[in-house]
């Protein structure tokens, strides 16, 4: 088994969580149904996780479950984006965009009262590229505009922002989380968006 993932028994011991938290977990959608994966092993068939994906959201569990009951917990990992509306003053005052980054979503939206839930979340993905300098805000239109006509695509399935530059001209692409892409060699991938992990960060702080 390579290192990306991680035995169940390795998890228990690591995070310190028992068998029956983490398949009620399971039970309440707070952890993918897909991320069990049966092996064979020299023992038999064990059960295995990506590492990296289950530590990180056992964590997050671990410290939000205090304040969310496991039905807000299950809807803030949902893939699913919520059906509301968010005012706009809350999208500032709440950081969810930068001044530059709403200015840029109300040129491509309009000026509203209110905003659905799935276009703030496209403006939240422009402000983390914009807010790291690695997008400009000319960009950021093609951002918005590649969200908008496709993400709706997906209908909730995990998938990925991909930001790619060549020769000066950028573009983006969605893509399917376990899709595999190969660029030719003059093209520099500038950066890999993870929607649902995006769509997590948003919820939260809309909470």
């Amino acid at each position: 088994m390579d290192r990306d993932f991680i035995s169940k028994k390795e998890l228990l011991e690591l995070t310190g969580i028992s068998y029956g938290q983490l398949y009620r977990w399971k039970r309440k959608n707070l952890i993918p149904e897909d991320w069990f994966i049966r092996r064979s092993t020299y023992t038999g068939q064990e059960t295995f996780f990506p590492r990296e994906q289950i530590l990180a959201r056992i964590d997050k569990i671990i410290h939000m479950k205090d304040d969310l009951s496991l039905d807000e917990l299950a809807d803030v990992f949902s893939p699913q984006v919520f059906g509301s509306m968010v005012k706009r003053e809350e999208l500032v005052e709440q950081n969810i965009v930068s001044i530059p980054t709403f200015d840029l979503f109300v040129q491509h939206f309009g000026d509203e009262e209110a905003y659905p839930f799935e276009h703030v979340l496209y403006a939240y993905m422009a402000e983390r590229l914009l807010a790291t300098g690695e997008m400009s805000l000319e960009e950021g239109k093609g951002l918005l505009h590649a969200m908008e006509s496709h993400y709706p695509k997906f209908q909730g399935k995990p998938c990925e922002l991909i930001f790619i530059r060549k020769m000066g001209i950028s573009a983006f692409a969605l893509a399917s989380s376990s899709a595999e892409l190969y660029f030719e060699g003059s093209v520099k991938v500038v950066s890999r968006l993870n929607v649902a992990a995006c769509l997590e960060e948003l919820k939260t702080k809309l909470k």
